[in-house]
């Protein structure tokens, strides 16, 4: 595969880091930390404004018909900058509909995804459970000309204004996704208290929840696990975008910092310990490249390498936090130094969509499939 981004690519990336930069600085990221909406109207707006949203989605409703690989580089861009906006919940919710959907639901749903005016979110994870098929507890079942949804949902993101909910259930002991109204009757959202202050989280709960029948995508649990390891792919691009610019804070600081009449950045374990935050960021950039260019031409080995790119990317971002934060000494233990705002988004990055444990798990799984070399 060819790891050199074409020229239309390399534009999209510097116009979101320049967007982001501009528009998004860490003075206003660190503002919006204390309030309670869960995305920055303003900021999304622009970002729809861009085409954001659309990306992933095809032309006839309003998207780009873009892939993996430059919804990836713009998650990158929002992790690097902390961006407070709905984009990944979206594009897999978007990408979902756009596979799976009914004809009626897509040509209502898509539009106003595509355009931003509305954003979505997907809830999966349950409480207690592992980020896998296995851990998918919530039912549905039939009754009448509609399917009835019960149980809870915890980590959804910027669930509280997103206009619509992709949730995955048990229809018939089987996995499968149903598109909900947030505002439908029976469903409950409650803010959650976690340690990513850049985005938010919610808790959802969904009471005898009535969907019409129209509403449940097809595909069944092999749709549910295709767009999990998409979802993870775009975890990984954003821990990238928090990794890389944990180095170059790192870089920054040790270059600066003088100690003894030298800059510390001189002293030989400093530079072995940036050496090694580098490799670290430039393994993640290639499992991760490689991950979504495989999704992208549907290529035998793409849920392997999803897999893998989550499961290093998992334990990476851990270890790229750890020693910025060791690296900075006392600043970076402060709360008025950005680093612990990206230290926070790393550590909720490494578990997102599974941690390292799952993903290593179900890699062992797909290599003992019959005909498959490691």
């Amino acid at each position: 595969m060819n790891f050199e981004l074409s020229e239309e690519q390399r534009l999209m990336r510097e116009a979101s880091r320049d967007l982001l930069s501009e528009r998004a600085p860490i003075g206003h990221v660190r503002a919006w930390t204390e309030r309670d909406e869960d995305v920055d109207p303003e900021v999304w707006r622009l970002t729809a404004r861009s085409g954001w949203p659309g990306l992933g989605l095809p032309e006839e409703y309003g998207g780009t018909g873009q892939g993996l690989v430059e919804l990836a580089l713009v998650a990158e861009e929002i992790g690097r900058a902390l961006g407070r906006v709905p984009f990944t919940p979206t594009v897999l919710v978007g990408r979902a509909l756009a596979m799976s959907g009914t004809p009626d639901v897509r040509a209502e749903v898509l539009p106003e995804l595509a355009s931003g005016t509305g954003w979505a979110a997907w809830a999966f994870a349950e409480p207690r459970a592992p980020w896998t098929l296995d851990g998918v507890h919530a039912t549905a079942r039939t009754d009448g000309d509609a399917i009835v949804l019960d149980g809870v949902k915890t980590a959804v993101q910027a669930a509280g204004g997103a206009r619509w909910l992709l949730v995955t259930a048990r229809h018939d002991g089987v996995p499968a996704s149903f598109l909900v109204d947030r505002t439908a009757r029976g469903v409950s959202v409650r803010r959650q208290q976690v340690l990513d202050l850049t985005r938010s989280f919610h808790e959802v709960r969904f009471e005898g929840v009535r969907v019409p029948r129209e509403r449940r995508l097809i595909g069944g649990p092999d749709a549910v696990q295709r767009l999990l390891d998409e979802a993870s792919v775009l975890r990984c691009a954003d821990a990238l975008g928090v990794m890389d610019r944990m180095l170059a804070l790192t870089v920054e600081h040790t270059t600066s910092r003088v100690q003894f009449g030298r800059a510390i950045g001189t002293f030989q374990a400093v530079k072995h310990a940036c050496a090694d935050m580098a490799l670290l960021v430039h393994a993640t950039r290639a499992a991760t490249g490689y991950a979504a260019m495989a999704a992208d031409a549907r290529a035998d080995d793409a849920e392997r390498a999803a897999c893998a790119a989550a499961s290093y990317v998992a334990a990476a971002a851990g270890e790229v936090a750890a020693r910025a934060l060791q690296l900075h000494g006392g600043i970076g233990f402060t709360w008025e130094h950005e680093l612990h705002l990206h230290l926070r988004r790393a550590r909720a990055d490494s578990v997102l969509y599974g941690d390292a444990a799952v993903h290593r798990d179900r890699l062992c799984t797909l290599l003992r499939r019959p005909g498959v070399s490691a």
